[in-house]
């Protein structure tokens, strides 16, 4: 029997074990590095010296500042369905300007093209209410809730308020996590005529 099972195995794969899918171990990845899709990225009221790019280069003097007031819509997605276990917010440039950090967030998973009113109108999936140490380089990720990140294909991050000052400014955004097994939206093709 175990000659048939080895049958369809390619030669010198007896005895081994089938490699493991990155998204079947179970650890968590750093999903900005490995699984965002910069093309469907945007933000909303940012200043133009200061893009959303900016938050996933791992400087955070650079980082994102709001444009007109404190209010900043960050829309991240990601190249494949993921599971979110976390998030990592970073102030900006070391905390040189701690009037200017994020103290009231909301979280949407999977809603396309948010404004200012629709996150006014439309229930977060999580809310946070920071503080200058969550922000801190060294300080521990926000655990999500994670039974309502189970199937992300976008996070729209709402900053609605600051400690203070006229604009905000993050210096860095990591999301842990890890893929759903089989999802690489690359693989859809457009259906229709031809």
């Amino acid at each position: 029997k175990m000659d048939q099972l080895m049958a369809g195995m390619p030669p010198g794969a007896a005895g081994q074990a089938a490699p493991k899918e990155p998204s079947d171990d179970g650890k968590l990845i750093d999903l900005t590095k490995t699984k965002l899709d910069a093309s469907e990225c945007y933000a909303r009221n940012e200043a133009s010296g200061f893009p959303m790019t900016n938050l996933f280069i791992g400087d955070t003097r650079l980082g994102c500042k709001s444009d007109t007031d404190e209010q900043l819509i960050l829309h991240v997605a990601f190249n494949e369905f993921v599971k979110v276990h976390s998030m990592k917010l970073t102030e900006f440039n070391n905390g040189a300007n701690p009037d200017e950090n994020p103290t009231i967030i909301k979280l949407f998973v999977n809603r396309e093209s948010m404004g200012f009113e629709d996150c006014d109108d439309v229930e977060p999936t999580q809310e946070f209410e920071l503080t200058a140490e969550d922000l801190k380089e060294d300080a521990q990720p926000l655990l999500l809730k994670y039974v309502r990140f189970q199937r992300v294909r976008s996070i729209t991050i709402f900053i609605e308020d600051n400690a203070g000052g006229e604009i905000s400014a993050l210096g860095g955004l990591t999301f842990f996590g890890r893929p759903v097994a089989g999802t690489n939206m690359a693989d859809f093709k457009k259906q229709g005529p031809e």
